[in-house]
């Protein structure tokens, strides 16, 4: 017994007839009316009492369409379960970011992804850099957004923009006069840096140190929108990523300017080292991986695609 011999019963059944039955499987007649016999003998019972050209189920038969009937109710179930599957009903991210991604662009991110698949539960935990790699690297989070000043062992790291970092001076500083500022411009300057420890802040320490300039530090923060802020209120200068000064010119009280040196930074997705993608994160990826080139692509250079990257959601 076949999945074929039982579609051509039930077509029958349900139709009344053995052409109309053919029309609905795109078949001839002749070879539903051959599934139907090879069926009855199969089943060993009559399915239809036949009087000329009309067919009547006999009891048995409409005993067994009653079976039948459960088996594709099944198989509808079936099918049912297979679309949730492949739409991600009842699926759950969870996404980590750097405050300043996940107030702004990760959000962004959510809401345009949600458009496309409103059954997703996505949950945004926000943090250091520090903190970020700790909840992916432990696979708390599937996903992390990251502004990266080094490299980051122990996750999958996903380039996506590559930027340096600028300086950021008191609007109207002698200094805005330049078109871009070197090592040496710092020199005797009040400085603020990035707290102690931090990636970053070794980075620009370093940059300092090989120029052989002497910086009068004055104040440290933890975030390049709290420098931003206090070189906004006349404290001093400062070195951020690019995003933070972007975003907190807007504020007023500041000017940015290129660095004439190398502190590069990446807008970077990260990725549980020792798990598997799934499809939904994957997808989740590509959504955030387009925004961050849309948003923040002037800001840099866009790193290499990965491979599927131009499919659609």
């Amino acid at each position: 017994m076949s999945l074929r011999h039982i579609e051509a019963f039930r077509a029958v059944m349900v139709s009344g007839s053995m052409t109309e039955a053919a029309r609905r499987m795109h078949t001839s007649q002749p070879q539903v009316s051959r599934l139907i016999g090879q069926l009855e003998k199969i089943a060993q019972f009559a399915l239809f009492s036949r009087k000329g050209s009309r067919l009547t189920a006999t009891l048995d038969g409409t005993r067994f369409y009653k079976e039948v009937e459960k088996t594709f109710v099944g198989l509808a179930g079936l099918e049912s379960a297979a679309a949730g599957i492949c739409a991600f009903s009842a699926g759950r991210l969870t996404v980590a970011a750097m405050p300043r991604l996940a107030g702004g662009l990760l959000a962004r991110v959510v809401a345009q992804f949600k458009t496309r698949h409103p059954d997703v539960m996505v949950s945004i935990q926000s943090g250091n850099a520090g903190a970020i790699h700790d909840s992916v690297s432990s696979g708390m989070c599937d996903l992390g957004l990251a502004l990266l000043s080094e490299d980051s062992p122990g996750v999958q790291v996903e380039p996506v923009l590559a930027m340096n970092c600028v300086a950021v001076l008191p609007r109207g500083h002698r200094l805005a006069r330049l078109k871009a500022l070197g090592a040496e411009h710092f020199g005797g300057e009040p400085f603020i840096s990035f707290s102690g420890g931090t990636a970053l802040r070794n980075r620009i320490d370093l940059l300092f140190a090989d120029a052989e300039v002497q910086r009068a530090l004055v104040d440290e923060a933890s975030l390049g929108a709290s420098i931003c802020a206090m070189v906004g209120a006349g404290l001093g200068l400062g070195i951020v990523n690019p995003l933070a000064a972007t975003e907190e010119t807007g504020q007023g009280g500041i000017e940015v300017r290129p660095l004439l040196h190398a502190l590069p930074v990446t807008a970077a997705l990260l990725y549980p080292q020792y798990h598997s993608r799934t499809r939904l994160v994957d997808l989740f990826a590509r959504y955030a991986r387009q925004l961050i080139l849309k948003e923040m692509g002037h800001l840099g250079t866009p790193v290499s695609a990965m491979p599927g990257e131009d499919s659609t959601a």
